[in-house]
């Protein structure tokens, strides 16, 4: 995958491994559908937790203290974020989503978006690919924050659809089908490269903290989440986050380092 090729096509163990993602994501997709995309986004932290348990359970991966720590640290961090978690503008129609994909700041950051992906594809790949993790990781997260978009208009238009309305005559409601599998296609081509290219302990913490701040920005813009909340839920939100952030970076920095309580004293 990092020399471009799709050997990894042809493996059974990859296509078990996607639908099972799969699964996963169709939950996420009933959760943006009925929460604001600021709370759904940094709770896949606890994926992350569970996937370290699961590992040191089944495949015999060592979880040390500071792996114990982080898996503490996102926990408390969620927690948090569930707290005080902002309230999204009421948007009920396929008719309302029409009109917040219209908002000019909406437009202004989707350009950006769109031109920043094609440098770091045409130009920065290229160049920098084989040697910045951050070159695919950015590409997947910038076109991440727009899936989420469409997944929430798509999330809409299905409760519309299952309500009596005729959704399938209405052309916005494809367009955001569309746009939805172009982004997944994207991000699954260089979250394969990024992953095939450097370790998965070094790409999975920043593709989740640069994901998730992308898709808070996104939705900041065009729910407007953050207009009407208080000065305390917005340091709860933000201190939640950093938390996650530190508990993820414990888990995966330090994972192979042989540190057990009985080092302890000799740290000290």
């Amino acid at each position: 995958a990092g020399q471009g090729g799709h050997a990894y096509l042809q493996e059974w163990l990859w296509w078990a491994g996607l639908l099972c993602m799969g699964v996963g994501e169709a939950a996420n997709f009933a959760a943006y559908a009925f929460a604001p995309a600021t709370l759904v986004t940094p709770l896949g932290a606890l994926s992350v937790l569970v996937s370290a348990v699961l590992s040191s359970t089944f495949l015999n991966e060592q979880l040390n203290v500071h792996g114990k720590i982080g898996c503490i640290l996102s926990i408390l961090g969620s927690t948090v974020m569930v707290i005080h978690a902002p309230q999204e503008e009421e948007v009920s129609s396929l008719e309302s989503m029409a009109e917040k994909l219209k908002d000019p700041g909406f437009i202004v950051f989707a350009v950006c978006v769109l031109v920043s992906s094609l440098l770091l594809i045409f130009v920065a790949g290229p160049r920098y690919g084989q040697s910045n993790v951050l070159v695919y990781v950015l590409v997947c997260s910038a076109i991440g924050s727009l899936s989420v978009s469409c997944v929430k208009g798509l999330g809409i238009a299905l409760k519309e659809l299952f309500s009596g309305k005729p959704v399938l005559k209405e052309p916005l409601g494809w367009v955001l089908l569309v746009c939805l599998v172009i982004c997944i296609s994207v991000q699954i081509n260089y979250l394969n490269k990024a992953l095939d290219i450097f370790n998965t302990s070094v790409v999975t913490p920043i593709y989740y903290v640069l994901f998730t701040t992308a898709v808070m920005t996104c939705s900041a813009i065009l729910f407007k989440e953050w207009q009407h909340m208080v000065l305390d839920n917005s340091i709860g939100t933000i201190s939640g986050f950093l938390t996650i952030v530190c508990g993820i970076f414990l888990l995966h920095a330090f994972r192979d380092m042989p540190f057990t309580p009985d080092l302890l004293p000799l740290f000290l």
